[in-house]
């Protein structure tokens, strides 16, 4: 299979065709991501008269997209004999993929594809997202619209207006691009490979919808096995004997004999005095955070605002499209080298918005790395955060800003130094521990604590969750207390009362379920181990792609968010549950798919073909096709309840409804009425049951209010049905007041 649709369209991305006669400049065509990119640049460029799908002035006409206009068509529309999911129709492999205009925005591609025919414009500029999306939507609506056009790339990573105009004045050339959109292809189309071929695959097999994808089945894994991890633990009893000496309580180690833990208090209670036998004092720092990539960022705003991952990204991709923070989807945590005083100024400004009085050093050389920064560089504010009146932005913006800002000063600050004292105490040949802990410099996090408040302590605590608490703070406080009065207090040797001996029964814990915070970091570490050093990016999914795995293992029933309104967990649902002991290794292993991600980005660095890793796509799907058999005692071989609803006007057999559509119960039969139904989603119509029966019973049926895209305006029709020899169905429309007006 070739990967490059650019050959169907009969044009090589980034070619530039020269012209045999020159001819007076025209316009350039700037083609943007959403409205709302499009008219911050317009306003930039000059382009401020308003015309019907985009903005003109300049020299520049400026029109958008709205996310992804064209699409991978769907297997039914490959082949009519794909509206039936059959095991023997599997795999299926389109050669050459195919791709449609999205029916809601078939509008605005033909406002871009009329604005690319127009003989005054010269060239494009193409200012999508600058990543693998923003890349692979822009060249779907070229190629799509057949466009042979030049043009050049904008890549920025602020939507300032110095950042725009520095973007115009250093456009890229196209063909720097070529190899990030034939990652981006390739990521397209072995999701759609995966997600349709197992999909259909386990659902076939099982009788039910299994939704499987790429990325999402060995996320679901991943919540199914620390599940299964918690259910099969057994919690067992651990014993501690304690001591009071000094004033300090102090913990043995822990034991799971309770005979042994009584016999060993006896002989405590016995001892009249414990000997100091280690005091020892150690000078620690932590050293100030990296800056924000976007999982940093989203793992910070669950734990201290209980944010989803697809809320936070929401909300930072709002404030970039609002000039206030920078380009959000990105997987890096440093700037690049000539960002020194840029960051310095920022700092600055951000230093006063938030009236920080003390002196913050800014060593930017702990964050400056171009090395390190492959499409964009961490997150930042912008200086426009300096200008704006916090009240009227959403709260939940203030605190994604609060967070932005709190990291880039803390991340320019000091160090964090404190002393830590550990106390030892032996009595009856055991021995019994307490610790204190005391900050001598709170360099960076004096910082993040004057921004963010309680919410810097709570974050901290909540980062280190299974951390051993005892001794508590106050045994803490009444060592330092002690030394405070008498630093040879705890000197080495000397004899202390035992004022109380006893034992802490406790119980041992599983580990905890995954909260958004912690399946990010997991989803980010995901075969690791196994990745090269050197590789840029690991893990399952990619930043920018996470959240909404997340989502829609939430949004399909496979997972559900469970706690109080400060902690939410993800449990998987037993639906979740039952599909993971279904899957087979290469499916579920998060070890394949952070390969995958590895490979793509091979693909972006041109140091693999597309062919080479859409093939082996191919071979593993073949594969699994070919040789994965049902597990008989299963739970998800439960059928699906099946209500009958009519006869099947095709074959005679039972039309049941199932949870998508209704479907004739002859297997060989293509009778299909789905519920999710493109011809009603068009007229604005939903297929009910009430309307399958009746085109069941008559094959007609009435319809009121049924809304005309292209004019806006409702009508009423009659719709009717007719089936194939093979059941296929199609539909057409009667208007009966209008004579004669048939409408297919």
């Amino acid at each position: 299979m070739n990967i490059r649709k650019d050959e169907d369209a009969g044009v090589t991305p980034g070619v530039f065709f020269i012209l045999e006669k020159e001819k007076p400049m025209g316009y350039r065509l700037v083609i943007a991501e959403k409205p709302s990119v499009a008219q911050s640049i317009a306003k930039v460029i000059g382009a401020d008269r308003k015309r019907d799908g985009y903005l003109e002035g300049s020299g520049y006409l400026v029109s958008w997209c709205f996310g992804h206009l064209v699409e991978l068509c769907e297997p039914q529309e490959y082949d009519r004999k794909y509206e039936k999911w059959r095991k023997e129709d599997l795999p299926i492999v389109p050669d050459p993929f195919r791709y449609r205009v999205s029916e809601d925005t078939k509008k605005q591609f033909r406002k871009l594809k009329e604005l690319m025919e127009r003989d005054d414009v010269d060239g494009l500029i193409e200012a999508t997202d600058a990543g693998r999306e923003g890349e692979l939507i822009f060249r779907l609506v070229y190629q799509e619209a057949h466009c042979r056009k030049p043009f050049e790339r904008l890549w920025i990573s602020s939507m300032e207006d110095s950042a725009i105009r520095d973007g115009f004045r250093n456009l890229k050339p196209s063909t720097a691009y070529d190899a990030l959109y034939e990652a981006a292809l390739c990521r397209e189309r072995a999701d759609w490979l995966v997600g349709i071929n197992a999909t259909r695959l386990f659902s076939t097999l099982y009788r039910q919808t299994l939704n499987v994808g790429r990325v999402m089945t060995p996320t679901l894994a991943m919540l199914a096995g620390r599940e299964e991890e918690i259910m099969r633990f057994k919690p067992e009893p651990v014993y501690a004997l304690q001591i009071t000496a000094g004033a300090v309580r102090a913990e043995g180690e822990k034991i799971r004999d309770k005979q042994e833990a009584g016999k060993r208090l006896a002989v405590l209670k016995e001892t009249e005095t414990a000997a100091v036998s280690k005091m020892e004092e150690v000078q620690k720092e932590d050293k100030p955070p990296l800056l924000y990539d976007l999982t940093t960022l989203q793992r910070d705003a669950n734990r201290m605002y209980g944010f989803t991952a697809q809320q936070t990204l929401d909300l930072v991709q709002s404030l970039y499209e609002k000039k206030l923070a920078t380009y959000p989807r990105t997987d890096s945590r440093y700037l690049t080298d000539e960002m020194d005083d840029s960051t310095k100024r920022l700092a600055c400004l951000m230093k006063e918005k938030w009236g920080y009085t003390k002196i913050v050093p800014l060593h930017t050389e702990r964050v400056l790395d171009s090395r390190k920064v492959s499409d964009h560089h961490a997150i930042l504010p912008t200086e426009n955060v300096y200008d704006v009146i916090f009240s009227e932005l959403p709260d939940g913006e203030q605190k994604i800003l609060k967070l932005l800002a709190s990291r880039l000063l803390a991340a320019l600050g000091n160090p964090c130094r404190y002393t830590e004292y550990h106390l030892e105490f032996t009595a009856a040949d055991q021995t019994f521990k307490a610790s204190a802990k005391t900050v001598t410099e709170p360099g960076w996090k004096d910082v993040e604590s004057w921004i963010l408040g309680k919410r810097a302590e709570e974050k901290e605590e909540q980062e280190n969750p299974d951390e051993d608490k005892t001794p508590s703070g106050d045994e803490s406080n009444k060592i330092l207390e002690a030394l405070s009065a008498d630093p040879g207090y705890f000197a080495e040797g000397r004899q202390m009362k035992i004022m109380d001996a006893a034992i802490h029964e406790g119980v041992t814990k599983p580990k905890s379920r995954y909260t958004e915070s912690t399946l990010l970091s997991a989803m980010e570490r995901a075969g690791a181990k196994e990745t090269p050093d050197e590789a840029e990016r690991k893990g399952l999914g990619t930043p920018a792609t996470r959240a909404g795995i997340i989502e829609k293992l939430v949004r399909i029933g496979f997972v559900e968010r469970s706690g109080n309104r400060k902690t939410k967990y993800l449990v998987p649902t037993h639906k979740g549950i039952s599909l993971v002991t279904v899957m087979p290794e290469e499916i579920r292993s998060p070890l394949l798919t952070a390969d995958w991600e590895q490979k793509l980005l091979k693909v972006e660095r041109q140091e693999l073909s597309a062919d080479a890793f859409m093939k082996e796509i191919e071979t593993m799907i073949s594969s699994l096709v070919n040789t994965y058999e049902a597990i008989q005692d299963a739970e998800v071989m439960k059928k699906e309840s099946a209500e009958k609803i009519g006869t099947c006007p095709a074959c005679g057999a039972d039309v049941v409804e199932r949870k998508k559509g209704y479907f004739c119960s002859n297997r060989e039969c293509r009778f299909a009425l789905w519920k999710d139904n493109r011809y009603f989603d068009a007229i604005g119509k939903k297929m009910t049951r009430q309307i399958a029966e009746s085109l069941i019973t008559s094959g007609k049926v009435n319809l009121t209010k049924c809304h005309s895209r292209k004019s806006g305006r409702t009508y009423d029709a009659v719709l009717l049905m007719t089936t194939g020899d093979d059941g296929s169905v199609t539909f057409r429309m009667e208007f009966p007041d209008r004579k004669g007006d048939k409408r297919k």
